[in-house]
């Protein structure tokens, strides 16, 4: 456990402090910040509602349930449970802060967890647009390091979480949909 409590703090400390300069401190905290993705947020859900058929619809809905089990589940359970205390907390005058401190704990990374079960969810409806999401999901999970509110490895615990839980919400969603066709029903129908 020391060792990779080591290694944790080691790789932290090189994104959070090494590997910073003015650009990435101006850039990171605007990437980190949940309120710059409201409007992007917003576009997605108009897009999947009124513009992507019944399959954007269908994705949307199964977003919202995965997200609103993925977001609960890690803030109020997990990170109590784990109680690991963030780096911003912990160590507050050693490192590269650019953002609020956050909550208490730390791990799993919600950020992380939350945009990993978005890019799931998406990319198994869209696949086009996996590269992209995975690409952002990454961004996103190091701006949280770079910011100074988390480490390594509750980013990468948060991927994990998100992904577990996305492709629960899709295997459930896939019973539905079997059950349903059998029945003969079709509005879990898409092209």
């Amino acid at each position: 456990m020391q060792t990779l409590n080591f290694i944790d703090r080691t790789i932290f400390f090189f994104i959070n402090q090494i590997c910073s300069t003015k650009a990435l401190d101006y850039l990171m905290p605007l990437i980190t910040n949940q309120k710059n993705w409201t409007l992007p947020v917003l576009c997605l859900v108009i897009v999947l509602m009124f513009t992507a058929g019944r399959r954007g619809q269908i994705t949307l809905g199964v977003l919202i349930i995965c997200l609103c089990m993925t977001d609960f589940l890690s803030a109020q359970l997990i990170k109590p449970w784990i109680g690991r205390i963030r780096p911003s907390h912990e160590m507050a005058n050693q490192i590269n802060l650019l953002v609020n401190k956050g909550g208490k704990w730390s791990f799993p990374s919600n950020h992380a967890a939350n945009t990993m079960a978005l890019t799931v969810v998406i990319s198994y409806f869209f696949s086009k647009y996996k590269t992209i999401l995975i690409l952002l999901t990454c961004l996103i999970g190091i701006s949280r390091i770079y910011v100074g509110v988390h480490y390594p490895f509750d980013v990468i615990g948060g991927f994990i979480i998100g992904y577990i839980f996305a492709w629960g919400t899709l295997s459930f969603w896939v019973m539905i949909r079997m059950r349903e066709l059998k029945k003969g029903k079709n509005w879990v129908w898409y092209d």
